[in-house]
C-alpha cells in the first residue's frame, strides 16, 4: 500500500493538505475557497469525488474558510472537535459533522487518521497522522514547539508536512508589533526554521522519503532561505517547499523511498489575499 500527497496551499493565506490511497482521499484543513480547491485538484488530475472527509486542525481562518461551501457542494463529511467548531463558527450540515478524539484512530476507506493534541493558540488544536498499511504521513503545522508527541509521531513518518514558519532574525528585526512577535515565537504560535531543522536533524527516520516544509511566513521567511538551510543538512530525503500561492506536485509515498512526483503541475497561478498576520 502507498499514499499520495500534495499541498494545495500552505501559509497564512490558506492551508489545505491532500492525502490519498488509490481509492480514497482526505483533506486536512480547507482554508482556501471551494473554487480554488477544485481548480488546483483538477490541474493535478485529482478527483474531488475521491475526497471522503475533511479533518480540521483548529479554528483559525486560514484553516477553515473554505469548509462550509466545499462540504455543502460535494457533501463531504467534516471531522471537527466541538470546541473548534464552536469557536470557529464553522457552519456545516449537521449530518455531515463528525467528532474525533485525540489518539483514537478513525478509518476512512484504507486510510487511518489519528489526531493528537499540539501547542498552538487555539481552542482545541490537533495535528494528524495519516496511515495506510505500512506507510505514514504526518501533518505538523501551527505548532509552537516540537513537543514529545510531535517527536514521537515524526519518527514514524515516511513523509511529513512540517512547519518552518519564520526566521528568528527576520521576525525580531521586522515590523510586527512586540505582542505579535511574542505570540508567534512564544511556544504557542509557530515553529521557526531553527526549531524545524533541529527536529529533522535529531529525529528524522532513515526511511523518510519526502519532507514538505510548510506554512512559511510571507514577511518573516523566504523559500530561498529555507531551501538553503535545509539543503545543507537533509540528505537522502526529497525536500519540497510548499507554496503560499500554488499547489505542489502530487508525490507518491511508499515504504521503499520512491521519489518521483506522480505528475507535474502547471505554472500559472494568482496571488490570494492574506487572511492573517502569521
Amino acid at each position: 500500500m502507498s499514499l499520495y500527497i500534495t499541498s494545495l496551499n500552505s501559509g497564512s493565506n490558506g492551508n489545505c493538505y491532500y492525502v490519498s490511497t488509490e481509492e480514497d482521499a482526505i483533506l486536512v484543513d480547507a482554508g482556501i475557497s471551494c473554487r480554488e480547491t477544485e481548480m488546483r485538484m483538477k490541474r493535478l488530475g485529482l478527483s474531488i469525488k475521491k475526497v471522503k472527509a475533511i479533518f480540521v486542525s483548529h479554528e483559525h481562518a486560514d484553516h477553515i474558510s473554505g469548509i462550509q461551501v466545499l462540504s455543502k457542494k460535494h457533501q463531504i463529511p467534516v471531522y471537527i472537535t466541538k470546541g473548534t467548531q464552536s469557536h470557529g463558527k464553522v457552519k456545516v450540515e449537521r449530518r455531515l459533522v463528525f467528532r474525533f478524539s485525540a489518539d483514537v484512530p478513525i478509518r476512512i476507506g484504507d486510510l487511518s487518521i489519528t489526531a493528537f493534541s499540539k501547542y498552538h493558540d487555539a481552542k482545541d488544536p490537533h495535528s494528524f497522522m495519516v496511515s495506510s498499511a505500512s506507510v505514514s504521513v504526518g501533518i505538523f503545522t501551527d505548532i509552537g514547539i516540537a513537543c514529545e508527541k510531535v517527536i514521537s509521531h515524526f519518527k514514524q513518518c515516511h513523509a511529513a508536512f512540517l512547519e518552518a514558519n519564520y526566521d528568528e532574525d527576520m521576525l525580531a528585526n521586522g515590523s510586527y508589533p512586540y505582542y505579535l512577535k511574542k505570540r508567534i515565537s512564544g511556544g504557542m504560535g509557530h515553529l521557526s526554521n531553527t526549531q524545524a531543522l533541529q527536529l529533522v536533524k535529531s529525529h528524522k527516520p532513515p526511511f523518510m522519503s519526502h519532507l514538505v516544509l510548510s506554512h512559511l511566513s510571507a514577511n518573516n521567511n523566504s523559500p530561498g532561505l529555507v531551501g538553503d538551510i535545509f539543503s545543507k543538512h537533509v540528505k537522502k530525503t526529497k525536500v519540497i517547499i510548499a507554496s503560499r500561492y500554488e499547489e505542489t506536485p502530487v508525490y507518491h509515498i511508499c515504504n521503499d523511498g520512491g521519489l518521483a512526483p506522480q505528475m507535474k503541475k502547471r505554472e500559472s497561478r494568482t496571488e490570494q489575499t492574506q487572511l492573517s498576520m502569521f
